[in-house]
């Protein structure tokens, strides 16, 4: 899907699942595309041992257990709550189950302070509802309501930052599994409920950072099973990670450019330090206000990359990614530029005399950058 600025999984990985789902003989709940087996597969890949005729490569990177527990509670009839820090991988996780179960990503609900009842239930078409009245057809369903018309994966982004009234509306949802449209009329043949079929469920997904914004009620946490997604802090992991997204931002872009080992490591290395420090800081001053997550390194490596095929010499440097570094987590001024530069001079100056290699250039690029913003 050329053409798309960012096509959902359903579509980016559409011949691979057609062709899961031709060899899938396993047993699917409800009407699920695909068995959970196959879904298991579809998210982690294929390993040897699964005896395909072709490979399936890895999408999620994480502990099998969180992936297996998630597919067991979107075969039951409770709510899949994914929870964790920011950049963990949730959201990312929550889009490819959706796809492989239901070939359906899209059906999402983006909690904000500003979300309302009507988000998850229905609204209504006001110039149709003039000329006809109200009905069916003058009646515009959330995509929940979809999501239980069509027996498939309905998500919902950051509940809890969403409203109690919002989150209320949700119990009722997670636990009738159906939702009332007394504008309908109250008659028994009034076709004034919408019922879910077999398959709908919901995927939430909630920022454990947001603790204290809009607190979940015992009652709704009841309809959930939680899966904690927790920060990857496993080198290997968090390699594979940065690697494979990176080579789909050059897919995307159509950027020849080679990522060094050299500089990956100086990336993951430097994340590793800051994470150190910052969990050995005694107050939120001496903490850099970025999460320090996957996601954030992802990004930072995606700014240096773009900046040097735009404007260098079509080669990622060491002093380019420094650069980079600094920009994306000098969120505060002049606290976090204070914070960087302590461990530029206290970590990466005595690294770079005894290890040499790219840490020097590295050295001078975050000292260039803090230099520019300060």
């Amino acid at each position: 899907m050329t053409d798309l600025l960012r096509a959902p999984a359903e579509l980016k990985y559409a011949e691979e699942l057609d062709w899961l789902e031709s060899i899938d003989d396993n047993p699917k709940p409800f009407s699920w595309r695909l068995s959970p087996k196959m879904v298991r597969l579809f998210v982690l890949g294929s390993e040897r041992a699964d005896g395909l005729d072709r490979e399936i490569a890895p999408k999620w990177f994480g502990d099998r257990s969180f992936v297996e527990r998630s597919i067991v509670t979107l075969a039951s009839d409770r709510g899949l709550l994914l929870i964790g820090d920011p950049g963990t991988g949730k959201s990312w996780l929550a889009e490819l189950l959706s796809a492989a179960i239901s070939r359906n990503s899209t059906l999402v609900v983006q909690g904000t302070a500003g979300t309302t009842e009507d988000h998850i239930k229905y609204s209504w078409n006001v110039s149709m509802v003039i000329a006809k009245g109200q009905s069916r057809e003058s009646m515009i369903p959330s995509p929940i309501m979809t999501a239980m018309e069509t027996g498939a994966i309905g998500r919902f982004e950051e509940l809890t930052r969403s409203t109690s009234d919002v989150q209320d509306a949700l119990i009722s949802i997670l636990s009738e599994k159906y939702i009332s449209v007394p504008e309908l009329g109250s008659d028994q043949d009034s076709d004034n409920i919408v019922f879910a079929k077999p398959g709908f469920s919901v995927i939430a997904t909630a920022n454990s950072r947001d603790r204290g914004v809009n607190d979940l009620s015992s009652a709704l946490k009841r309809r959930f099973n939680f899966v904690r997604i927790p920060v990857v802090t496993n080198k290997k992991s968090e390699a594979e990670i940065v690697r494979f997204r990176t080579e789909e931002l050059l897919r995307r872009h159509r950027i020849e450019l080679d990522v060094p080992p050299t500089l990956l490591d100086v990336l993951l290395r430097s994340f590793a330090d800051l994470r150190s420090s910052s969990a050995a800081a005694g107050s939120d001053d001496e903490k850099l206000e970025s999460a320090l997550s996957t996601a954030e390194q992802i990004g930072v490596l995606e700014d240096a990359i773009l900046h040097s095929n735009f404007f260098g010499e079509r080669a990622l440097t060491a002093h380019t990614l420094a650069s980079s570094l600094v920009g994306s987590l000098a969120r505060r001024a002049p606290e976090d530029l204070a914070i960087l530069n302590k461990y530029l001079h206290g970590v990466v100056e005595p690294r770079s005399k005894e290890e040499g290699g790219s840490w020097p250039e590295f050295l001078e690029g975050g000292r260039d950058a803090i230099a520019t913003l300060s």
